[in-house]
């Protein structure tokens, strides 16, 4: 199969383009810059100059492909709004490019609009509807889909997709118990997120392009709660920092702005995807990554 491949360098996007080069696709990825276009060719992927707001390169991309997977997101914090835009016209894009075509479409979402005191699941659905919604309410715009000709899968991943060499959420947290010289966890450390080895996310995006129907909501989840007191604690023992307790309204001021989603719970179940795509996660735990140094 011929894959085009937004985010291709990026931390999940790496472990999708080896996983799919190993599985015999053709992979194409779009990149930004010289060095990312130098990893992809040095891969044995093809390379696609360009960024989330070259539109007509986008839909070139896609056109050319049997199929898409768009995994790139601006991740601007200090202008969500920006990154919520870019990514519903993204999504735009591809959608009409691959209406009536049959072509797979996989994009990818996240856990945090789930959030709900309970583990999330495949049949909930996403609250982001519109473009000022969160990441412009892509995934449910997607959905509109499909029953129009493409093959529509959502890949939800888990607040912690670790491993070595993850610079995201979790290493925010480890970052900050350097800094402070204490792991903390918020309030009574019971708030808690799903997580999946990076490895195992990339295992499901494959098997979701190969296999999974249209309108398929998969949860990259290999574990279902992980508590911020455990996460705080793990970190503590590789780092030999006493563990504590942070008072919630001082999350962001103790964590940084990962603390507004350390303070979320954001557990979710993946029941439905082991057993529709007969995925079972064998990488480390999250503890495990983090004891086994891959955030030291």
């Amino acid at each position: 199969m011929r894959v085009f491949i937004t985010g291709a360098t990026g931390w999940i996007g790496s472990a999708v383009v080896d996983e799919l080069l190993d599985a015999g696709h053709e992979v194409t990825g779009l990149a930004r810059s010289d060095a990312s276009a130098t990893a992809l060719d040095r891969k044995g992927s093809r390379v696609r100059r360009g960024d989330l707001d070259d539109l007509d390169g986008l839909r070139a991309g896609a056109e050319e492909a049997d199929a898409v997977i768009h995994l790139a997101n601006k991740h601007d914090w200090g202008d969500p709004a920006a990154s919520n835009r870019a990514e519903r016209a993204a999504v735009e894009t591809f959608a009409d490019t691959l209406t009536g075509t049959g072509r797979a479409f996989v994009l990818a979402a996240g856990l945090s609009s789930l959030a709900k005191g309970r583990p999330a699941t495949e049949t909930d659905l996403s609250p982001a509807v519109g473009p000022d919604s969160h990441r412009g309410g892509a995934e449910n715009l997607a959905l509109e889909y499909a029953e129009k000709g493409m093959r529509v899968i959502s890949a939800r991943f888990a607040p912690s997709v670790h491993g070595v060499g993850d610079h995201g959420f979790l290493a925010a947290i480890v970052a900050a118990a350097r800094k402070h010289g204490v792991s903390g966890y918020l309030g009574d450390g019971t708030t808690a997120w799903a997580a999946v080895h990076r490895t195992d996310a990339a295992r499901l995006v494959r098997l979701g392009l190969e296999g999974a129907p249209t309108g398929s909501l998969l949860h990259a989840v290999a574990e279902e709660a992980v508590t911020s007191r455990e996460i705080a604690e793990a970190v503590g023992r590789t780092l030999g920092l006493p563990v504590a307790s942070v008072a919630p309204e001082n999350a962001t001021e103790h964590f940084g702005f990962v603390g507004r989603f350390f303070a979320l719970d954001m557990s979710a179940s993946s029941a439905r995807t082991r057993e529709l795509l007969e995925w079972s996660p064998y990488g480390p735990s999250l503890a495990e990554d983090i004891e086994a140094g891959a955030y030291a």
